[in-house]
């Protein structure tokens, strides 16, 4: 299964989404994007539940010597989530990737402020948590971003995703109650392989999708 760009991917999610709704299995939903890729697809789902759409930003944690090597992700308020594994391997501690955390913590914040633009985060207390992203590769920064939603004390979690590994489905499969995923190939490799159009987005581009949300009926 491809996708044509982020809209039609979501437009699918959507419909598959929409039918668990109709068989109240997603009571009082708020739409949960992962930006910025997640919120494009995000929109489309959030607009077919006719719920609000929040952002919930994550951040991986990259190794010193090779920022792009994730060992660990965060999310919301909450501690940071390391691969122990990885650590182990690389020879790492913890206490050597604070700077590293301290960093990823600030932009994590900024883009908050950003993209909330003052409003508070949404109240997830007794609702269902449709977290939202263009798809999953590791599966890690999803899983730090899944522990900051349980936080908030909602009723579902649900995970929606128009393709992801395998690998990160089993994963993060134990983090939700319900995990909808249109593809899982197994010759994955990376997410914008299963795009013809994954061009990056910008922070205006988030907003926007913000913008065009629904309004929260409670």
């Amino acid at each position: 299964m491809r996708f044509r760009d982020r809209e039609e991917a979501g437009r699918e999610l959507a419909a598959r989404l929409r039918l668990l709704r109709e068989k109240d299995e997603l009571p009082r939903p708020v739409v949960l994007a992962l930006p910025r890729g997640g919120v494009t697809v995000a929109l489309e789902v959030a607009r077919a539940l006719d719920a609000p759409l929040d952002v919930l930003v994550a951040r991986k944690i990259g190794a010193p010597f090779q920022p792009e090597l994730g060992v660990g992700a965060l999310a919301g308020d909450g501690p940071p989530l390391f691969d122990r594994e990885s650590l182990a391997r690389l020879g790492l501690t913890e206490a050597e990737l604070a700077p590293v955390v301290e960093r990823e913590r600030a932009e994590l914040k900024r883009r908050e402020r950003l993209y909330r633009q003052g409003r508070p985060a949404a109240d997830l207390s007794g609702r269902t948590a449709v977290v939202v992203d263009d798809g999953l590769a590791t599966g890690a920064t999803a899983r730090a971003a899944l522990r900051a939603v349980r936080r908030g004390a909602p009723e579902r979690v649900v995970l929606a995703v128009p393709v992801s590994s395998p690998q990160a489905a089993r994963l993060l499969s134990p983090e939700v109650d319900v995990l909808v995923c249109l593809a899982q190939p197994s010759d994955f490799r990376a997410v914008g392989l299963w795009y013809d159009d994954f061009d990056q987005l910008s922070d205006d581009d988030v907003l926007r999708a913000l913008r065009a949300a629904p309004a929260d009926a409670g």
